[in-house]
C-alpha cells in the first residue's frame, strides 16, 4: 500500500507521465543530482564499452562533486517502469470499483429475490384459498339443487 501511494505521488509530480512525453519528444526527464539541483545529461567521453554513452551527472562537476551518477537508459527505465506501475495501480483501482459496484448490485438482486419469493407464497396461499372457495361453491350449488329438487319431489307428492 505504501508503494502504491509513492507510485500514485511520482505519477502526480509528473516523473512517470513526463517520460513517456518527453520521450515522444526527444528529450529527457529531469534529474537532479544530491545538490538538489537539475543534473545535466553528459556523453562518456573516455574509450571504451561506455564511450558515447548517456549520464546524468552532478550539476557542480568539475568544482565539486556530490557522487550522483545514472545512467540516462536506466532513468528511462525505472521512468516506463514506474509508468507501468501505476497505469495498473490505476486498473487494479478502477477493478476494485467495479466489483464494489458488482457486489452492490448482487445484494440489491438478492433482495428482491427475497421479496418475489415472499410474494409468490402469497399467491400460493391466496390461490389454495380461492380453490377451496371455488369447492365450497361448487357444493353450495349442488346443496341447492338437491334441495330444491327435494322441495319439487315434496310438493308433487302432496
Amino acid at each position: 500500500e505504501k508503494i502504491r501511494a509513492h507510485n500514485l505521488s511520482m505519477a502526480s509530480q509528473g516523473s512517470a507521465s513526463s517520460t513517456s512525453r518527453s520521450r515522444s519528444m526527444g528529450s529527457m526527464p529531469v534529474v537532479k543530482c544530491y545538490h538538489d539541483e537539475v543534473a545535466p545529461l553528459r556523453n562518456m567521453r573516455h574509450e571504451g564499452p561506455t564511450q558515447g554513452k548517456r549520464f546524468f551527472g552532478c550539476s557542480h562537476w568539475p568544482v565539486c562533486f556530490c557522487g550522483f551518477f545514472k545512467w540516462a537508459d536506466l532513468i528511462d527505465n525505472i521512468n516506463e517502469l514506474q509508468l507501468l506501475l501505476f497505469e495498473k495501480d490505476v486498473e487494479i483501482s478502477s477493478m476494485e470499483f467495479e466489483k464494489d459496484e458488482l457486489k452492490r448490485n448482487v445484494k440489491m438482486l438478492k433482495e428482491s429475490e427475497a421479496q418475489f419469493e415472499e410474494q409468490v407464497a402469497e399467491l400460493a396461499i391466496e390461490n389454495i384459498e380461492t380453490l377451496i372457495a371455488i369447492k365450497y361453491a361448487k357444493m353450495d350449488k349442488k346443496f341447492m339443487i338437491a334441495l330444491v329438487l327435494s322441495w319439487v319431489f315434496l310438493l308433487l307428492l302432496i
